[in-house]
């Protein structure tokens, strides 16, 4: 009888084979893309348990080619160390990948990044992009209220989800940041909860 194969053996396949999916559905998206229109590609880690998504990408994100840069991704790297939450165990993406493609498209394309990376917990920031959700073809898929925001909800059997704000609508006016915190740090007591692996 064949010997058990160790746990972070299996663990560490299944990251090389996330990462080599992300890689190519990279070089795919650069594909469709030309000088003209950059792909804002997702960023964390590729077997992530928490899955950020907004819906578009903003200038500096278009620029610079990687989601969650500038200033979401410092507001939200704030809000993670406030919760004590490895950033680590964080990828984040947007609905639309450049910004102006074919929704269809930038569905299949958002549904393949959620089968790579298989979080555990989406946040889906702001009713665009729950609505973008809950139009997905995903397996065994839920709809998502839009407005229960900072309440768990569940996507499918094994991932759940939390609506909050816009994060990009959310940075220049105070109840509004407020109001983004409020449902956001609803992430830290479902992270305390969750089981190490």
């Amino acid at each position: 009888m064949p010997a058990a194969v160790p746990t972070d053996e299996i663990y560490e396949r299944y990251l090389r084979k996330a990462i080599a999916e992300i890689n190519e559905l990279g070089e795919e998206l650069a594909r469709a893309g030309d000088e003209l229109r950059v792909p804002v590609l997702g960023s964390g880690h590729p077997l992530a348990d928490v899955f950020l998504l907004k819906f578009s990408p903003k200038p500096a994100e278009i620029e610079e080619g990687v989601a969650f840069f500038g200033r979401s991704g410092q507001a939200i790297l704030k809000s993670l160390q406030r919760l004590r939450i490895d950033p680590l165990a964080v990828y984040g993406t947007n609905c639309l990948k450049f910004g102006t493609e074919d929704p269809e498209d930038a569905a299949r394309w958002l549904t393949r990044e959620l089968h790579i990376v298989q979080p555990r917990l989406i946040v889906a920031m702001g009713a665009r992009t729950v609505a973008f959700l809950n139009e997905l073809t995903f397996p065994l898929s839920q709809r998502l209220d839009p407005d229960a925001e900072g309440v768990l909800q569940r996507f499918t059997g094994t991932i759940e989800a939390l609506v909050t704000p816009d994060i990009d609508e959310s940075l220049d006016d105070q109840a509004a940041k407020t109001r983004f915190w409020n449902a956001f740090r609803a992430l830290g007591p479902w992270w305390a909860e969750q089981p190490p692996y």
